[in-house]
């Protein structure tokens, strides 16, 4: 099996300016951010994409179509790509809670630590199951193509984490040469100036 997936981080959004924590999952797209995401388009034409994937949180989605608009192609969105739900903590602008998020994240993709969460939120062995399960899904369904996948840092970074075994690489997800869970060889790639990265298995 060999699929070509390009994995980008939505554009610039309202809970990224205002430093809101969590999945918040109504979100939209900033001026700027609708403008990095045509550019993000632009910059994959003749990138051989065939679909666009996108978390089901408003400003993926957005992303997602505006990307898909000016590539002539359609999107589905998937809910098991969201952002890491933190609980309690979901839609804090506490500098302790943003701190205490890049903390797990730390935890689950350098040290393997999948039991660390944010207050009662998610814990790594649910989104990082979740994400690479519809990773491998998309994967399966486009056997031999190429596709744009839009998600968020924390739940992309982690899914690709487990899913590519780069635990222990200090955190060094985008562009690291890896291996799926079929054991096929892939190497990341990222198109200058998007927000995100490629992961193409050969």
């Amino acid at each position: 099996m060999s699929v070509r997936l390009w994995c980008l981080r939505h554009a610039e959004s309202e809970n990224v300016v205002t430093r809101t924590s969590g999945a918040v999952p109504h979100a939209e797209l900033t001026p700027r951010g609708r403008d990095q995401a045509a550019e993000a388009g632009r910059r994959l034409r003749g990138a051989g994409i065939t679909h666009v994937y996108a978390s089901s949180a408003v400003r993926a989605a957005t992303t997602a179509e505006i990307v898909a608009g000016t590539l002539g192609l359609t999107t589905t969105l998937l809910p098991e790509l969201a952002e890491v739900g933190l609980g309690r903590a979901e839609g804090s602008q506490d500098a302790g809670v943003r701190a205490r998020t890049a903390e797990v994240l730390r935890a689950w993709v350098v040290d393997g630590a999948l039991d660390e969460a944010v207050a009662d939120g998610e814990d790594g062995h649910a989104v990082t199951g979740r994400v690479a399960a519809a990773l491998a899904g998309i994967a399966a369904r486009h056997d031999g193509g190429v596709v744009a996948v839009v998600g968020h840092v924390a739940s992309l970074t982690a899914g690709l984490a487990v899913l590519c075994g780069l635990g222990g690489l200090g955190g060094r997800v985008w562009g690291r040469r890896c291996r799926t869970p079929s054991r096929s060889p892939s190497k990341g790639t990222e198109p200058p100036g998007t927000a995100g990265a490629g992961l193409q298995n050969v």
